[in-house]
């Protein structure tokens, strides 16, 4: 028993993002069930060498899930508020509470790595609170960012730089599926900023004025993440319905087209005005659908109607291009590393514009640390194969995608890596039941 606490012990030193009083955890085992949590509501599939358990079932809109240094779960339930969850000998919840009651809530939360800072965020206002493990309390809510846009999507990320705790980054996607106006880094619209939490204004920061911009031109990016080293990687939700025009004639490609990005922003301490494409250059996905243009291949920049004064090859020359794709309208959520960055996680919310529809799943990157000290994908920037299913809808083709949370298959979207080692916890958040289920390896 010494022993095999010993080596969990040493397997949580190495976890990403995790800080020196997390690494003090004491082990937990991995349950096979947990007495009091209802059945998993969704037929699913497991990859080979995976197990699944649920841990959590009967919460609202389940969003994102973050960790205090005592290994207690916070996790933003959308429409509700925050929410604490402490575990018992036997790897199960043991309590759960609510720690902000804030209906306007929906998506972003973040803590620093002391465990003593909290933040989370409305569609249009970041707050933060002093936290208090011990106690699972806060106190001194304070507006720290205010003015975000209104539009389609209304969930904002928030992420503290792990290296520089007082820099948090916050999100806006796009006011609607082709939103012009986000061209233009001062509309505030599809795009990430970083600020100086130490300079917050006695009213909070202006988000279209404050702070400095990392990277624009993102139409929803929506989850992201710091890896070992400390850079930045992002998903992201690109668009819907769209047609290509070449010569006057329009052809659907909304099928298979665009792909939804998985992009590279580096150190967002440095990162600034990075421009990703939106909303003029998109990704292929499909290359078959552009019979115009044979040089495209998947993760190729392409423009809706391309012309003599700007083609797809113009996007080259400003935007950035994704380090890889996923298939078109899987709307990816959130994304998780493991121990040692050796795989990426993300979580498919699952779609509403493909038939027959895609998604609703949780998939797997291979990552190779490379010699240079940086973390990269393995597949290529071109492939197709870069991810691989790890846990899905028993039979995604079937699933329906009725409004944002409604479907008959989960709609996953929190993806954190557990701080004692065990696995990767992922959150549900359809409208019929908000769900918590542990992802490990055999």
């Amino acid at each position: 028993m010494l022993l095999v606490k010993t080596l969990l012990s040493a397997v949580a030193l190495l976890l990403t993002g995790v800080g020196r009083a997390q690494a003090q955890l004491d082990p937990l085992p991995l349950p096979t069930t947990c007495s009091g949590v209802p059945a998993m509501r969704y037929a699913n599939t497991l990859a080979s060498g995976w197990n699944v358990v649920k841990v959590a079932g009967n919460l609202r809109g389940v969003r994102t899930i973050v960790w205090d240094p005592l290994g207690q779960m916070l996790v933003s339930e959308s429409g509700k508020g925050i929410s604490v969850h402490t575990f018992g000998a036997n790897g199960c919840i043991n309590s759960s509470s609510t720690l902000i009651a804030l209906g306007q809530l929906n998506h972003g939360l973040a803590i620093t790595p002391d465990g003593k800072t909290l933040y989370a965020s409305t569609e249009r206002m970041a707050y933060q609170w002093a936290y208090d493990p011990a106690t699972r309390k806060v106190s001194g809510q304070k507006t720290v960012v205010n003015g975000m846009v209104s539009g389609i999507h209304s969930t904002r990320n928030l992420l503290v730089v792990p290296s520089k705790p007082n820099m948090v980054l916050l999100q806006t996607g796009s006011t609607s599926n082709l939103d012009q106006q986000a061209s233009n880094m001062a509309s505030g619209r599809a795009i990430i900023k970083i600020f100086d939490m130490d300079k917050v204004p006695a009213n909070g920061y202006s988000y279209n004025t404050g702070g400095e911009v990392v990277a624009y031109g993102l139409r929803n990016e929506i989850g992201f993440i710091t890896d070992p080293n400390g850079m930045l990687w992002g998903v992201e939700n690109s668009g819907d319905d769209f047609r290509r025009t070449v010569n006057g004639q329009a052809k659907d490609i909304h099928q298979n087209n665009p792909a939804e990005k998985l992009n590279y922003f580096g150190d967002p301490l440095t990162t600034r005005n990075a421009w990703y494409g939106y909303p003029t250059c998109f990704s292929v996905w499909d290359k078959s659908a552009f019979t115009d243009n044979t040089a495209l291949k998947t993760g190729s920049h392409f423009v809706l109607s391309p012309s003599s004064s700007y083609k797809d090859a113009d996007c080259d020359k400003t935007a950035v291009a994704p380090r890889l794709t996923f298939m078109a309208h899987s709307a990816p959520i959130w994304n998780a590393f493991d121990a040692n960055a050796t795989n990426m996680y993300v979580t498919f919310h699952g779609s509403w514009d493909r038939q027959p529809p895609t998604g609703f799943k949780v998939v797997q990157i291979p990552f190779t640390k490379k010699s240079d000290g940086s973390y990269d994908p393995v597949a290529a920037a071109d492939s197709t194969q870069g991810y691989n299913d790890i846990f899905s809808a028993q039979n995604p083709a079937g699933c329906t995608a009725n409004g944002l949370t409604m479907s008959n298959c989960f709609r996953l979207t929190a993806a954190s890596w557990d701080p004692r080692g065990r696995g990767l916890f992922v959150g549900s958040d359809n409208s019929a039941e908000g769900e918590i289920y542990l992802l490990s390896k055999k």
